[in-house]
């Protein structure tokens, strides 16, 4: 896996961690600046995560982004000025080739992980792409996105465990798929904050369960993911975006410092 000022360490998990969505051109680089201290004070190899637009919101109200240009040059602007890589979602095979302009890492989001003409754009970049695992399907059956990413001439690839429905309004963690992914010789990342999602409530505003994020991230290092993933917002309350389940910033180094005991605890 090759990603611009990105280097994995030995004895340490990676982190991916951001806003859900660019909300605004300042919020973003004041997250970024912020989890990056708290990363480099721990030695921790971290990639920037924000959405530049939403495209899979419940209701047509929902907020969706700030415009696409607007929001992919602040992603661009968190990489140039302080050297770190960033990850954006993309939702359409033509937006691969506009968003690799702009960012690091390409992530397919679960619902499209399936998607061959979306997966093979995002390959024919020549970035890493995050595959989300589907919450329709086994972690065995992801090999398949895996083969049509590689077979496209991309081996740079990560795949990302987020949960898998149980029932129409809750999701869970099967910890199983975590080794099975790693069979696919690619490095393999726990979405922790969207794995505590309650998706399809009849407000149309997804739910979530953030009390159990320490419980969740301790058991991803215990089951031995290579990385982690983290919605994280200084107000979860007010975040125009899966607010119900992200972390408040505040809490992310005494979390981080926790994670780094287990770490070292099983390895």
């Amino acid at each position: 896996m090759q990603i611009p000022n990105f280097k994995l360490v030995p004895n340490r998990f990676f982190l991916m961690a951001g806003p859900c969505v660019v909300e605004n051109e300042q919020m973003p680089m004041e997250i970024a600046i912020k989890i990056k201290q708290i990363t480099d004070k721990l030695g921790i190899p971290f990639i920037f995560k924000a959405s530049y637009r939403k495209a899979n919101r419940s209701r047509l109200d929902s907020f969706a982004g700030i415009g696409d240009e607007k929001a992919l040059n602040v992603l661009k602007q968190v990489h140039e000025t302080l050297g770190i890589p960033v990850v954006t979602d993309i939702h359409s095979a033509e937006e691969a080739a506009i968003a690799a302009k702009y960012v690091d890492v390409l992530q397919i989001p679960a619902f499209l992980c399936r998607q061959t003409d979306l997966l093979v754009a995002a390959a024919k970049t020549r970035k890493t792409v995050n595959i989300k695992k589907g919450q329709f399907l086994s972690a065995d059956s992801m090999r398949f996105a895996v083969d049509k990413v590689r077979e496209s001439g991309n081996q740079n690839i990560m795949l990302t465990e987020r949960g898998t429905m149980l029932g129409y309004q809750d999701l869970v963690i099967d910890f199983r798929g975590i080794p099975i992914m790693q069979k696919n010789q690619v490095p393999v990342i726990l979405d922790i904050t969207h794995s505590l999602q309650q998706p399809n409530q009849i407000s149309g505003v997804t739910g979530g369960q953030p009390e159990m994020i320490e419980t969740i991230a301790k058991a991803g290092i215990a089951a031995g993911v290579d990385g982690i993933f983290i919605e994280t917002h200084p107000n979860p309350a007010v975040a125009l975006s899966d607010g119900a389940n992200m972390l408040k910033l505040d809490y992310l180094e005494d979390l981080l410092i926790k994670l780094i005991k287990v770490y070292e605890a099983v390895h």
